[in-house]
């Protein structure tokens, strides 16, 4: 499915990134393992992370180069999709699937932890897209795939930071898909269900302990059989769409559409909004719902 096509993946030393770029050069694509080999918080480096991955995919009989650059630096960005061109020739497919965590609750969060988590986990995926840009407009076809994250699109406690990037790349995978749309790209986002490092720094508190428990169950690997579809020409229908994985179960979620309305000929007031208007709409509110409140049932 995806002979002849170069596939770059972000964060591709470990977990879910690991696993799509493995399952991607099994399917014929030329892999850039990108990975600049820092922890779950984006500290330390080190470059055999990346390396490893691809002396792995090489024993197994496929193509793959080692990619350290660091995806929050705009220069380092392009310099990976750069890697792709030297090695290869040209670029077909950006997984973004690069991330970091510095969980805090809200009154507690400082502006580095926040910038930080934003400068991978939103800015990051805008900079690697945007330096594959030209490429794929030039030759009329390209595949973007991003990671995003129910504690983005439900909500999860401690994760304002987490929360908000995971959010900000869905809207824009869905502007790249209008703008990009008449050039024959297509880019849709995942919320990837999967036991990997990032979800083990949660705390194993009493609260959590389900919700671990359940985590544990879920395997990166089977994300990856999603983002190479969507990478094939199979996949070429499908854009601006927000998908889930968790293990045999894939999800298509909604977007958010106007579900009540009110109005008035005479105008609003600060009272009349409350009488009529927050009265009304009350019923149809969205609960404060966890991720975990919502994906109750055990995984399939």
């Amino acid at each position: 499915m995806l002979t002849g096509k170069v596939v770059v993946v972000t964060g591709a030393g470990n977990g879910v990134g690991a696993e799509i770029a493995k399952l991607a050069a099994r399917y014929g694509a030329q892999v850039v393992v990108n990975d600049a080999g820092v922890s779950t918080a984006g500290e330390g480096r080190d470059p055999t992370v990346a390396k490893r991955m691809v002396a792995e995919i090489v024993a197994g009989g496929g193509k793959a180069i080692a990619s350290v650059r660091d995806v929050a630096d705009w220069d380092d960005a392009y310099g990976i999709i750069q890697d792709a061109i030297d090695a290869y020739g040209r670029v077909d497919a950006v997984i973004n699937n690069a991330g970091v965590v510095r969980d805090a609750m809200f009154h507690k969060m400082t502006k580095e932890e926040f910038d930080f988590v934003d400068s991978v986990n939103l800015r990051g995926v805008f900079y690697v897209s945007r330096a594959a840009a030209p490429y794929f407009k030039e030759q009329k076809s390209g595949c973007y795939v991003h990671m995003t994250s129910t504690s983005g699109l439900i909500g999860n406690i401690g994760q304002v930071n987490y929360g908000a990037t995971k959010m900000g790349v869905v809207g824009l995978s869905k502007c790249i898909a209008m703008d990009m749309n008449r050039y024959g790209v297509t880019t849709n986002v995942i919320a990837p269900f999967a036991w990997t490092r990032m979800v083990a720094t949660v705390p194993e508190t009493p609260e959590n302990q389900r919700r671990l428990e359940m985590a544990r169950r879920l395997k990166p690997e089977k994300i990856a059989p999603m983002v190479v579809a969507l990478a094939s020409d199979a996949g070429r229908n499908t854009t601006g769409q927000i998908f889930g994985v968790r293990n045999n179960e894939i999800f298509l979620f909604s977007q958010p559409r106007p579900i009540r309305s009110a109005h008035t000929a005479e105008g609003w007031t600060p009272e009349t909004v409350v009488e009529r208007v927050l009265a009304s709409f009350q019923p149809s509110y969205t609960p404060l719902e966890r991720s975990s409140d919502i994906f109750s049932w055990d995984p399939v």
